[in-house]
């Protein structure tokens, strides 16, 4: 059986590198996103299962690409778990307002990452 693939972008090094570490123990093929203006050719593209973003202070950029992500027809259904550093809350609502199917901050994501990817992947 092929292993699913996760997208993962990032732009701080820590928790970025341990979420595709983690991601590849729970059995992910993890592809990381270099850019997020890259973010929906490559999805149309490679067809992840699901895509895990860091909301960073650049977020006007990486919203813009979530939502984009979310409008386009053949991502939309895409699952998108947000990340954030709790120290600033208003990435939260941006990236919520984007589209993002879940928003946690960036230790409770690393944490709890299981049962984050098992309520985002439910099927209903």
């Amino acid at each position: 059986m092929t292993q699913p693939l996760a997208f993962v972008l990032y732009e701080s090094l820590l928790p970025g590198s341990q979420l595709a570490n983690r991601l590849r123990d729970l059995g992910y093929r993890v592809s990381t996103v270099p850019d997020a203006a890259q973010l929906v050719a490559q999805a149309e593209e490679e067809k992840p299962m699901v895509v895990v973003m860091e909301v960073f202070e650049s977020a006007g950029d990486v919203c813009t690409q979530l939502g984009a992500l979310k409008q386009n027809p053949a991502t939309s259904h895409i699952p998108v778990i947000a990340y954030f550093s709790p120290k600033n809350k208003d990435l939260q609502a941006a990236a919520t307002q984007a589209g993002a199917s879940l928003v946690a901050g960036d230790a409770a994501l690393l944490g709890q990452l299981p049962r984050l990817l098992e309520q985002v992947l439910e099927v209903e």
